[in-house]
């Protein structure tokens, strides 16, 4: 069913002006950067996650589709949490099977395929040969972090050759606009449009990408993936999928203008973003209509119309976990509550549901913290007595 504030176009148009004054009013200054994450106990979380979805040759399954998937996507978040919790051995085994079964044995030459599972005729096999950036980008992401705080320089060289091939394949010039990560290497580019994702593209690990690559695109694509919000985010509500036209951004036409399990990510990514970073202020400005309707309504959508603001279905137990980031990033210490409350309620999960709890919960418990340039910053990576 739909909010009251959004039945009442008035009354949405206040909440919104009122919720983006709110929001720049309690935005953190770069001097008030987030402590580095403290030293943590076991992450019960993960463990849990590791014991429900990873095989132990190193494949992450999504139990919920009849086809027992794995994807490129599942993949790279278990390397990051994987990283994030210090566990080389898994790292090493989820690695090993996305560059065996996605990468074809050669991950030098090829990006990984999106879809691998069971086909109709009961066989396992890769299911969909297209690539899938959001995926490629965490991969690249894990390995060049990895490298790092490791000091395993194979790892850096191969997230290196990623970003190389992501460049070759999926970076198109908009007319226009300029140079944007697509969705995937094809699919997305036709009769004049290009269509995008907003939550295939975290601010902080375009930030690294543009540290270890300057010469790349991604400074760029950082600065345009904020744009793209603000043109997609009339009210304050991220869609999943937006399209340009050659002179402006319009709603995807095979899409619509929806903003729901896709769009949750860009909540939760513009709340990690570190304080320091100059875009930050804009990005969570941009979009504060979540914390506007939670203030208004107690409650988040499911799926919310962006254009007008209509919101329907109750968001799952997931949507909670990815906002808390951001509802912390803007000092909204009631609704914080109340979310952290659903979360810590929430009974058996779903694989993406338990992806975001990791993100959002894992971030809230100081597990890992990103730098204003995209370094990882895990809880291990510190001694204890360095954080307060």
């Amino acid at each position: 069913m739909s909010t009251p504030a959004a039945q009442d176009p008035g009354r949405r148009r206040l909440l919104h002006w009122l919720a983006a004054s709110a929001t720049l009013a309690l935005l953190p200054t770069a001097a008030q950067a987030v402590n580095l994450p403290r030293c943590a106990g076991p992450w019960r979380e993960w463990r849990s996650f590791v014991q429900r979805h990873i095989q132990a040759d190193g494949r992450v399954i999504d139990f919920l589709n009849a086809d027992l998937r794995s994807t490129s996507e599942s993949q790279s978040y278990a390397l990051f949490f994987a990283l994030a919790d210090n566990d080389q051995v898994l790292f090493d085994r989820v690695l090993g099977w996305t560059r065996r079964h996605l990468s074809g044995g050669r991950p030098d030459l090829n990006l990984p395929a999106w879809l691998w599972g069971r086909d109709p005729s009961g066989a396992y096999r890769v299911l969909d040969a297209n690539t899938a950036s959001d995926g490629e980008l965490w991969i690249a992401y894990a390995l060049l972090e990895a490298g790092r705080l490791w000091k395993r320089p194979g790892l850096q060289a191969s997230g290196k050759q990623i970003l190389t091939l992501m460049q070759q394949a999926e970076v198109a010039e908009l007319p226009g606009f300029g140079s944007m990560l697509m969705p995937a290497r094809s699919g997305f580019i036709g009769q004049g449009r290009w269509t995008l994702n907003a939550s295939y593209l975290p601010l902080f690990v375009l930030r690294r990408f543009a540290a270890v690559d300057p010469k790349g695109p991604w400074a760029r694509i950082a600065e345009r993936s904020v744009a793209m919000l603000e043109a997609g985010a009339p009210l304050g509500f991220a869609p999943d999928w937006q399209a340009w036209n050659g002179k402006t951004f319009v709603t995807a036409p095979d899409k619509g203008d929806i903003g729901s399990y896709d769009a949750i990510r860009c909540y939760l990514w513009a709340g990690m973003v570190d304080p320091a970073d100059p875009l930050r202020r804009r990005l969570l400005q941009t979009l504060s209509g979540p914390a506007a309707m939670l203030r208004a309504e107690g409650r988040f959508a499911e799926k919310i119309q962006v254009r007008s603001g209509v919101g329907n279905g109750t968001a799952p137990v997931g949507f909670a976990a990815a906002l808390l980031p951001y509802l912390s990033a803007l000092g909204q210490s009631a609704t914080l509550r109340s979310q952290q409350a659903r979360v810590a309620a929430a009974g058996d999960l779903n694989y993406y549901e338990r992806v975001l709890v990791l993100f959002g919960k894992g971030w809230m418990d100081r597990r890992f913290r990103f730098s204003a340039d995209g370094r990882l910053l895990p809880a291990w990576s510190t001694p204890c007595s360095a954080n307060t």
